[in-house]
């Protein structure tokens, strides 16, 4: 089911004034890559059915990882990735959260701050998981950024998925404590998440004043930890909900009103149990909320550490697998073909065949013979 409203259609109601919106020339990059997604634009392709022969026409995607529509392939490739890295342990899904007194660094300074968020959150977790006391076993992490709050509002937090235990210097698996069911006092870490945040920043934004950094000490930062998951398959699915998530979905946008030139659109209140409320906002403030989360040009947006890195991954983590009684599924000939082949290709009519090119086409769009005869696959702007 398609959604009513989408992103691009708000971008396209002020595509004039798109540049003066945008902070800089790649956010305005962003905003017309996604303006310009599956339109006549960007060109496209003819296709044919190759069970019912039935033609199509497909406008090509702008494929920018900011863009709602763009994100489905790339989040089921990515979490096929992951599924064949799971480990027979508990998996804890941990959340670091900054105070709001941060944002206008993170606006300003926006590289800079989040690698601190993500070097800080991993050296917390390593704190914890080298100390005897606490566990006395090398860790992992998957860190994946979102810089957004239900409002489109900046709300830079980090979540993180971590298998509950690490691996000694003697190559063997230790259990968390209480058999899995317990990581860390989320209170302590959170104390020393702020300590390191804190140093880290004198030492990368030193400018800053010492009236910041009393505010900072005064606040008490979050560190969430949820319970374990069922089973490691069930972190599979879950993952899906954050690894390529983008500020706002096409689904969460209810209503566009072009006469007052307001957007409508749907949020969870967490504050009230996470009731489902609306919020309005003119066109141009929701374009402003949503390009504050168009990330720097080539930011890695989700990293993994310790024993899920990709070193680990290639030489010791099958190993560890095999240690902990992971038995890899061994992909057929058949299975692997269709894997390769993207959802999005499979034939709409029949429902089974799938889709070949046969005619690729520029921004003037299909050729005249073919226009009367085509079903599009995208819709046109």
């Amino acid at each position: 089911m398609r959604s009513r409203y989408k992103v691009s259609d708000v971008l396209e109601l002020e595509k004039a004034h798109l540049e003066t919106i945008s902070v800089n020339s790649w956010q305005y990059r962003t905003l017309e890559a996604i303006r310009r997604c599956r339109t006549k634009a960007l060109g496209g392709h003819i296709d044919k059915c190759n069970c019912c022969n039935e033609l199509h026409i497909s406008y090509n995607s702008c494929r920018n990882r900011h863009c709602p529509t763009c994100q489905g392939h790339k989040r089921e490739e990515w979490i096929q990735a992951r599924s064949q890295e799971l480990l027979p342990v508990p998996y804890f899904h941990v959340v670091f959260t900054v105070p709001k007194e941060l944002n206008s660094l993170f606006i300003h300074f926006p590289k800079e701050m989040y690698n601190i968020l993500f070097k800080t959150s991993w050296a917390t977790l390593q704190q914890f998981g080298n100390n005897p006391k606490h566990l006395g076993a090398k860790m992992g992490m998957i860190g994946i950024l979102h810089t957004w709050g239900q409002n489109l509002s900046l709300h830079p937090h980090l979540h993180c998925i971590v298998p509950g235990g690490g691996v000694t210097k003697a190559g063997k698996w230790k259990m968390a404590k209480n058999k899995g069911k317990f990581l860390f006092n989320v209170k302590s870490m959170s104390k020393v998440f702020r300590a390191k945040f804190v140093t880290e920043m004198r030492k990368v934004l030193p400018k800053q004043k010492q009236e910041l950094y009393d505010k900072l000490f005064s606040k008490k930062w979050v560190v969430y930890a949820k319970r374990p998951f069922g089973n490691p398959e069930n972190i599979v699915e879950y993952l899906g909900r954050y690894s390529h998530k983008i500020a706002i979905s096409n689904f969460r946008i209810k209503a566009i009103d072009k006469e007052k030139g307001t957007v409508t659109f749907s949020l969870k209140n967490y504050k009230k149990g996470g009731k489902k409320e609306y919020q309005t906002l003119k066109i141009k403030e929701f374009i402003r909320r949503f390009c504050l989360h168009i990330l720097p040009k080539g930011y890695t947006r989700i990293r993994h550490y310790g024993i899920l890195c990709s070193g680990w991954k290639k030489e010791k983590l099958p190993k560890l697998q095999e240690q902990l009684g992971v038995k890899r599924k061994e992909k057929k000939e058949n299975q692997q073909e269709c894997e390769q082949v993207p959802f999005q290709r499979r034939c709409p009519n029949c429902k089974t065949g799938r889709l070949e090119i046969i005619f690729v086409f520029g921004k003037r769009g299909p050729p005249k013979k073919y226009q009367k005869l085509l079903k599009p696959l995208h819709n046109e702007k």
